[in-house]
């Protein structure tokens, strides 16, 4: 790599570029081969021999202590002692340096904020700003965008060419084409653990798909016209708070009918989240109604739900998806592990949840060493996988699907797409809710869209984009375009329609 190159490496879910990386920052020792550094051989025995060499690393699952502020966390591991003095801590040289990092790189982070008081972007940065304090001319992003919503990974995108004309080397793994084009210099393609080309930005995004996977990938969603039957999931006006007791959900309406795909568009934050959780059960709604086949369910438990026919892809896979600490085949379960065949009361029967295993893992395509390897040793999009074949694997009613793709590569958009789609083709009514304008659009019969906690609009998806775009940003077609200025929505989300991201395309 050359000062100021930005070098993206591509490929699939577990591809290998995660360990790769890994093995640059010191974290694994390479079984053969070597790292030069500057032409000579580095030796790296752990992540501190990579920082003194000048190579930093943001990893994809943030290493932030939340209930610290940003300058403590800064500070972990290169702690600054004052006057000398063990045991008294230089706080003020250290929120010094964060500010003047964070201002030089354009990076606007406060010093003083609690890690667990920011929204992931920020959380984002703060990490860039350690690696930065250190002094690294080789910056490691490793899945950089996944977590982030369309405005986030815009400015993200904005920070890393500040770093590169301040001559930083930057290292980009991802798997969204779009940005690949947006903001690399060179491409590198991983495949199974092993180089299999080199690109440049111009080449198109069927061909950097095909490199990534091997064969040719559809970028869009294939699907007959839909054949709606009776409604299966009705929400009336419905009423959620979110944590910090703010209106998040004000009065919805919506129906989700048989053997359709509703979508639910909207920049992230505003009550698509709330919304969610208390048809499942996860959150009290504090008025409306919930019914599912005609039968009241709000007020039940989330195993209630799931055990009258939900299937349920959370948002957030690592924290409502999975046990990290279980097994694959444990996680495949999940909801299911007290009844036959697989278990009943607590006598689980290891050899029916382990045949069941094996056919979800080939099914589904999860790249696994073993069905008894501890799903948080997965990748990112492996995990996914796992979700989706367990969600998948039992009769439904209704399918919820929150973020299906996040952070999931283009082969296993295409297969999970067409997941969802058979499902709709089998009668399920599936309601899918995406920051990804373009997978909203690939999947849905329906699109509503939510802004400020309402259902401001209901369109078809031969709506053109520029249209949904503005109803994101909370413009109606009856109202004047002052009437968005300078909003914010109520649960703190940005009010900014999700312009067309370079990560956008080749999600749908």
């Amino acid at each position: 790599m050359e000062p100021g190159e930005i070098h993206a490496l591509l490929g699939e879910n577990g591809a290998g570029k995660s360990t790769l990386m890994n093995v640059l920052y010191g974290l694994y020792q390479p079984d053969e081969g070597e790292i030069l550094v500057d032409g000579a051989p580095l030796k790296l025995r752990g992540p501190s021999d990579a920082i003194a060499a000048g190579i930093g690393m943001v990893h994809q699952h943030f290493m932030l202590v939340p209930v610290f502020t940003v300058t403590e966390n800064i500070m972990l591991g290169a702690e600054q002692v004052r006057g000398g003095i063990a045991g008294f801590l230089d706080r003020r040289r250290a929120r010094r340096e964060v500010a003047e990092v964070s201002e030089r790189y354009n990076l606007r982070v406060d010093p003083d904020a609690v890690i667990e008081d920011l929204p992931v972007g920020i959380q984002q940065r703060v990490e860039i700003v350690k690696a930065l304090t250190r002094d690294v001319d080789l910056l490691i992003l490793d899945e950089p965008t996944a977590v982030l919503t369309p405005q986030e990974t815009e400015e993200l995108l904005t920070v890393m060419r500040s770093l590169k004309a301040a001559g930083k080397s930057i290292v980009f793994i991802t798997h969204k084409l779009g940005e690949v084009k947006a903001i690399a210099d060179r491409i590198t393609v991983i495949r199974r653990g092993k180089t299999v080309g080199t690109a440049s930005p111009q080449a198109s995004r069927d061909e950097l798909a095909a490199l990534m996977v091997g064969r040719s990938v559809r970028l869009t969603v294939e699907k007959e016209p839909a054949a709606p039957g009776k409604p299966v999931l009705e929400v009336s006006g419905l009423v959620v708070d979110d944590d910090r007791q703010i209106r998040a959900v004000d009065g919805i309406d919506l129906t989700v009918r048989a053997g359709e795909v509703l979508g639910v568009a909207g920049v992230q934050g505003n009550g698509q989240t709330e919304l969610i959780e208390a048809i499942m059960g996860l959150r009290p709604t504090l008025a409306g109604t919930v019914t599912l086949d005609g039968q009241p369910v709000h007020g039940w438990s989330t195993k209630k739900v799931l055990r009258a026919g939900v299937g349920y892809v959370p948002e957030d896979r690592s924290v409502d998806g999975l046990v990290k600490e279980f097994s694959v085949a444990e996680n495949l379960v999940l909801d299911i592990y007290d009844r036959p065949p697989f278990g009943k009361g607590l006598a689980l029967k290891p050899d029916a949840i382990a045949r069941s295993a094996k056919e979800r893992i080939e099914q589904f395509d999860v790249r696994t060493s073993s069905a008894d390897a501890p799903v948080g040793t997965l990748s990112g999009g492996n995990q996914q996988k796992v979700i989706v074949a367990r969600e998948l694997s039992r009769p439904l009613k209704l399918l919820i699907a929150a973020q299906p793709t996040r952070g999931v590569d283009v082969g296993s958009i295409e297969f999970i797409h067409s997941q969802v789609i058979r499902e709709r083709d089998a009668g399920t009514a599936v309601m899918v809710v995406s920051s990804e304008l373009d997978e909203v659009i690939g999947l849905a019969d329906r699109i509503a869209v939510m802004y400020r906690g309402r259902i401001i609009g209901i369109v078809g998806p031969d709506t053109p984009r520029e249209e949904i775009g503005l109803l994101m940003a909370g413009i109606t077609p009856d109202a004047a375009p002052a009437a968005a200025t300078g909003t914010t929505p109520a649960d703190g989300g940005a009010a900014a329609p999700a312009a067309e991201s370079p990560g956008n395309e080749d999600e749908a």
